[in-house]
């Protein structure tokens, strides 16, 4: 079989390839995947079995984020240098102590606080997407929903969240032609959040308020505090990772929902199945696809040899449909339960800190959407992102 696991026009036109992954973990599960000398891109690992994923994922020593970072794409060193400053590109230990310190806003009781505020969040976009009757799914309901509770984690005015939408969609859209961007307009974009929230810690640093910026900028228990850098770089994930994530897991829930009409309605029945469907949802979708890391030493996986400082690729699609694990792992189930997925990471270091943020908005969201909008239907064909890190759904045009 022909492999080519990051082509983005495929991932554009048929989004992650499924089949070719699926022949991956069946025969080569640990897969030396050629590289692409006209875009620098080196060859490397791919590793699509969900054990191998974890085992990755747990073993930060072995398999390192911060060498040459955790995403795909390849950057000088002089780039990697302000980018290891970001949690997402760290191993510990210097990871575990930037993340103790901002695990402070994220804990199960602050998150489940939000509840009620992210149901009248999906009541109010309910009610402009009925009364236009005609509606985009990712733009009037996807796309908002993190975005405002991103601007009241931040205790930022909602209007800004036209321009958090604007700066994220600049960071990661520049492989895609509808997003219109370089690589240089994504670091402008960056620079622009990084000037926001040094401005948002300016003002509570001068008035407090009972919210996650001055929780995260006051003194840890041990006298710690994040570094001006520290704040504005976790501000810079929190617009990508809180956003991206999570919109991208709503519209692709959506439409999964509109290809499985037996499981929607199933969902409209019971809409109490919206806690073990967020979950199914990452599950299918796995709205991030992959990420790298890099052999800080010698090691064998299945019996390939991987050297020191080879490229390793984990894909979270591929883990996520694994037949040792999953029971149909091809069939989308709102009921599925247990759901061993991966969606939040294998676990270890970079386990999604924001995943019990990101699964009360999928629940409470398609709670309110199987209740308030059950003949919702697809009236449009769905334009998928090119990009082969974020399976992302641009358009997708309902009626109400």
């Amino acid at each position: 079989m022909q492999i080519n696991l990051v082509d983005q026009d495929s991932y554009a036109r048929d989004g992650v390839p499924h089949e070719q992954l699926s022949w991956l973990r069946a025969n080569d599960p640990v897969f030396w995947h050629e590289g692409d000398r006209e875009r620098d891109w080196p060859g490397f690992w791919a590793v699509t079995k969900h054990e191998d994923v974890v085992h990755v994922s747990r073993h930060s020593e072995i398999f390192s984020s911060s060498k040459r970072l955790a995403l795909f794409n390849e950057m000088p060193e002089e780039q990697r240098e302000l980018q290891r400053m970001m949690m997402l590109n760290q191993d510990p230990p210097e990871h575990t102590r930037r993340r103790s310190l901002v695990n402070r806003g994220f804990t199960p009781r602050q998150i489940g606080m939000l509840e009620d505020h992210i149901r009248e969040i999906c009541h109010n976009l309910a009610d402009e997407a009925s009364a236009k009757g005609g509606a985009d799914f990712v733009t009037d309901m996807a796309a908002p929903l993190p975005l405002y509770v991103i601007c009241e984690l931040l205790g930022a005015p909602v209007e800004d969240r036209d321009k958090i939408f604007q700066w994220s969609n600049r960071m990661i859209g520049s492989e895609d032609p509808d997003y219109a961007t370089t690589p240089e307009e994504g670091q402008v974009a960056a620079a622009e959040v990084y000037a926001y929230a040094n401005q948002l810690a300016t003002q509570r640093r001068e008035h407090p308020r009972d919210d996650i910026v001055t929780k995260l900028l006051q003194p840890g228990d041990n006298g710690e505090a994040l570094s001006e850098d520290e704040f504005d770089l976790f501000v810079l994930l929190l617009v990508v990772a809180g956003n991206e994530t999570t919109r991208n897991a709503a519209s692709g829930g959506m439409l999964t929902l509109f290809e499985n009409p037996a499981q929607w309605e199933r969902l409209v029945r019971e809409p109490s199945l919206a806690r073990t469907a967020a979950d199914e949802i990452v599950r299918w979708v796995s709205p991030v696809n992959l990420f790298r890391r890099t052999a800080t030493r010698d090691t064998v996986m299945r019996g390939k040899e991987i050297k020191e400082g080879d490229k390793v690729v984990v894909f979270y699609s591929s883990a996520n449909r694994d037949e040792d694990v999953f029971a149909g792992p091809s069939s989308f189930d709102v009921g599925r339960d247990p759901n061993p997925h991966i969606g939040f990471g294998g676990g270890g270091a970079h386990f999604c800190l924001g995943n019990h943020l990101a699964k009360l908005e999928l629940r409470v969201l398609f709670e309110v959407v199987a209740q308030r909008m059950p003949n919702l239907r697809q009236v449009g064909d769905a334009k998928r992102l090119r990009s082969h890190f974020i399976n992302g759904i641009k358009t997708l045009p309902v009626e109400v």
